[in-house]
C-alpha cells in the first residue's frame, strides 16, 4: 500500500536515524574489534554513513522549501532533522578523535558506553517508526523514556570512566586521550536525548 503524502517527513525522520543506527553499529564494531592501524580507513567508512544522511537531509529540506502544507510546523521538521543529524555527527566525531589523538587499546568503559549509544539509536528509530502515529501510539511515551534512562546511564558511565582514567592510568597520552574520548562518547548519549525531547516537544504542541 503507498504512504500517504503527508508521511513522507516522518519517513525521512526514520531513514535518517537509519543512518545513525549504522554509524553506531560501525562504532560498535571498532570498539570490539579495535585495530589502531585501521582507523584511518574507518573513520572514512564512518564519513560515508555521515555524508549520506547529509544529502537525505538535504533533500528533505529542498522538499520542504516548496511545500505549502506540512503535517507538522516547518521549525518542529527542521529542529528534528537538525538534532538526528546531530547524533550521527557526533557518533563520527568519537571516531575522529580516535583517530587524532592516537588511541592504541580500547578502555573496558568505551565498550559499555558504545552499547548504550547502540541502543539509544534503536530507540529513537523505533520511536521514529511510531511518530507519524503519534495522537494514538501506546509505545512511543514508553520509548522517549527509555531514550532518557539510556542517557542516565551513559552520564553515569562516563562520570566512572573518567575516574578510573585518572586513577588508574599512568600514562600522560593515553589519559588525555581517552579523557576527550570519553568527553565525546557522553555527547552522543545527549544528542540522543536532545531528538527524544524534540519527539516530545511536537507531541505537547499537536495534543
Amino acid at each position: 500500500m503507498a504512504r500517504k503524502k503527508n508521511e513522507y517527513y516522518f519517513d525521512t525522520f526514520v531513514e535518517l536515524v537509519d543512518y545513525s543506527c549504522q554509524a553506531a553499529n560501525l562504532l560498535k564494531d571498532i570498539m570490539n574489534n579495535f585495530d589502531a592501524s585501521k582507523l584511518r580507513e574507518k573513520m572514512e567508512e564512518m564519513h560515508t554513513i555521515e555524508h549520506a544522511g547529509d544529502q537525505a537531509r538535504h533533500v528533505m529540506i529542498k522538499k520542504l522549501v516548496k511545500e505549502f502544507i506540512t503535517p507538522i510546523e516547518r521549525e518542529d521538521i527542521m529542529a528534528l532533522a537538525d538534532a538526528i543529524d546531530n547524533v550521527t555527527d557526533s557518533i563520527e566525531d568519537v571516531v575522529m578523535r580516535m583517530y587524532m589523538f592516537n588511541v592504541v587499546n580500547i578502555r573496558e568503559r568505551a565498550l559499555e558506553m558504545t552499547e548504550i549509544i547502540v541502543k539509544c539509536c534503536n530507540s529513537l528509530k523505533q520511536a521514529l517508526a511510531e511518530f507519524h502515529n503519534f495522537r494514538k501510539s501506546k509505545t512511543l511515551h514508553q520509548l522517549i523514556i527509555e531514550v532518557n534512562q539510556l542517557e542516565e546511564e551513559g552520564d553515569r558511565l562516563f562520570t566512572e570512566a573518567t575516574r578510573d582514567l585518572y586513577v588508574n592510568c599512568n600514562d600522560f597520552k593515553e589519559t588525555a586521550a581517552w579523557d576527550i574520548t570519553f568527553y565525546y562518547l557522553e555527547k552522543c548519549c545527549d544528542a540522543c536525548e536532545d531528538v527524544a525531547d524534540a519527539i516530545e516537544n511536537v507531541i505537547m504542541k499537536n495534543s
